[in-house]
Order: C-alpha cells, then sequence, then structure tokens
C-alpha cells in the first residue's frame, strides 16, 4: 500500500503558496516600516535646534496662559462679608477665615486693610495680594480722617418732631446713619415697598443684612408716623383657614396653636404662642404684629 507524501503539491498548489508567502511579506513589511511613520507627527529635519525651543516656549506659554484664565477671578468687594467659600478662594486659611467671622459675630467691622490684617493674621503677601480689591463703604473711608457731612451721631436722639418718618425717608436720609450704606438703604426701601410700609420697627429685622445695633441707630432719628394698617386677627377664635394668613404660620402651626388653645381653654396672652409646638420662636415679634386677643 503507497502512501502520498503530504509535502508533495502540485504546480497550482506551490503558486497559491508563493503568493501567500509574498502577501505575508508585504504585511510585515507596512507593519514595521510605514505606520510608525503615519501614527508619529512628521518632523522637519531642517528645523534648528533654536526653534524647536521656541516653538517648545510657546506651548509652555499658551498652557500657562490657559491655567491663568481658569483661575478663579477676584472683583472688588467689602472684606467684613467673607464666607468659607469667598476665603478660600482668595486663599486664606480656615483658621484666618474662623477669626474674621468671630470678629464679625460680635457686630464689629474691618475698617481698612491693615485691620483685616490684625484680625485675620494674614501674611504680608496675601494682603499685598487681595487687598487692592478691598471695597469699603464711603462712610468708613472719611471716618479714618474726619467725620462726614451726611453722619449722624450714635449717640444724638432728636425730638420726635424733628424725626423723619420712617415710611417716606429717602435713600439719602438713611444713609446718613452710621452702618448705612448704598445696599442696605437700598434694601430698606425695597422692603418697605414689598409690604406697603412699615408698621413697626421690628419690621426691619427682615431687611437683610440691618443689624440690631444698627436698628437701633434708626430708631434714635426716625419714627413711624404713616404706620401700615394690619387687619388683626382675634387668636382665640381665628379657624386654620384665618391662622393661615398670618405670615410663617401654616397649616401645621396652625393646627397645633388650635389644639394649645383646646388645652389652655384660651390664650391669656400672646406670649403663651411660644410654647405652642414648632412655633418659630424667631418670628414672634413679627407674627403678634398681626394678632389680638379680643
Amino acid at each position: 500500500m503507497k502512501f502520498q507524501s503530504h509535502f508533495s503539491f502540485t504546480k497550482q498548489q506551490r503558486n497559491g503558496i508563493f503568493l501567500l508567502f509574498s502577501i505575508i511579506v508585504i504585511i510585515q513589511l507596512f507593519i514595521f516600516f510605514v505606520l510608525p511613520s503615519l501614527d508619529s507627527p512628521t518632523i522637519n529635519s531642517n528645523k534648528t535646534p533654536e526653534q524647536i525651543t521656541a516653538f517648545i516656549t510657546q506651548i509652555d506659554s499658551l498652557k500657562a496662559i490657559e491655567v491663568e484664565n481658569r483661575k478663579p477671578k477676584i472683583y472688588p468687594f467689602n472684606p467684613n462679608f467673607i464666607t468659607d467659600y469667598k476665603g478660600y478662594t482668595l486663599g486664606m486659611t480656615q483658621e484666618e477665615i474662623d477669626r474674621l467671622l468671630r470678629f464679625r459675630s460680635k457686630d464689629k467691622w474691618i475698617n481698612y486693610s491693615q485691620q483685616f490684617q490684625e484680625v485675620t493674621k494674614v501674611s504680608d503677601s496675601l494682603l499685598n495680594k487681595i487687598s487692592p480689591y478691598f471695597k469699603f463703604p464711603k462712610w468708613i473711608k472719611n471716618s479714618r480722617t474726619k467725620v462726614s457731612p451726611n453722619y449722624v451721631s450714635t449717640n444724638s436722639k432728636l425730638d420726635s418732631s424733628k424725626k423723619i418718618d420712617l415710611n417716606t425717608a429717602t435713600i439719602s436720609d438713611l444713609k446718613k446713619i452710621y452702618g448705612i450704606g448704598d445696599a442696605l438703604s437700598a434694601r430698606i426701601v425695597n422692603h418697605r415697598e414689598k409690604i406697603n410700609g412699615f408698621n413697626d420697627f421690628v419690621e426691619l429685622t427682615e431687611v437683610y443684612g440691618l443689624t440690631a445695633e444698627v436698628i437701633d441707630r434708626i430708631k434714635t432719628q426716625f419714627v413711624i408716623l404713616t404706620p401700615r394698617k394690619i387687619k388683626k386677627i382675634n387668636l382665640n377664635t381665628a379657624t386654620k383657614s384665618e391662622l393661615v394668613t398670618v405670615q410663617y404660620i401654616d397649616y401645621e402651626i396652625a393646627h397645633q396653636i388650635i389644639e394649645t388653645r383646646t388645652l389652655l381653654d384660651g390664650f391669656s396672652n400672646l406670649d403663651q404662642l411660644k410654647k405652642v409646638k414648632g412655633f418659630p420662636l424667631k418670628k414672634f415679634d413679627i407674627i403678634k404684629l398681626s394678632l389680638q386677643l379680643n
């Protein structure tokens, strides 16, 4: 019995093998010599080292400009109102920010750049970087050298006949009070228009940024001659629907008020509202403007 060798091929088979081998060689040459030249950028061998260095320097410069553009921009600001986030973006440490917040919590004010450093203990380099952006109210700038002609002394009190009606006072009138600048005076007037006039000085506590000390100064120079009329609700007979018409009283608080009223067999004084579950104690003085017992 004869066995045919596996290595004996016909002429046609040999031609096919040769063609396959040729294709493999061509593919290998393409991979090793052509592809690398396609993947790498074409380098002009005529470039001198100086030109290459200049090109690299230009790229570094563009990168530096992009990094600078991504940094937070600093705009003029009052350092008395620096928040945690603002202080962080300025480069202050948490300890420096905390020192400023503790100082402001005592109702004290930063009046000049050097005082800012004394309070916060920031470095000279950081102070020199951010102090050009400090923006203090005009009354602070003037108070370091002389008293502003529009400034009203904290201790001075006017007779009632000489006081200005708070419901007709202008922004210029309000700015004469120590501690009130453009922003606060505008907020006071805007809030007055929003509520259709003040009924009581306690409503000034609703103005953002207005401290109790400044409100006391306002009381010495202003009076409410034309108070806003408020329709008072009888606390001992009011329904839940009537109670929720009062600012800061929602349905849950109204329900608790009625429950407490039932237990007490009627309120004998408005202060008993403070015992109501969930009652907003910080808004008590505002709420009681709309309530009465009879």
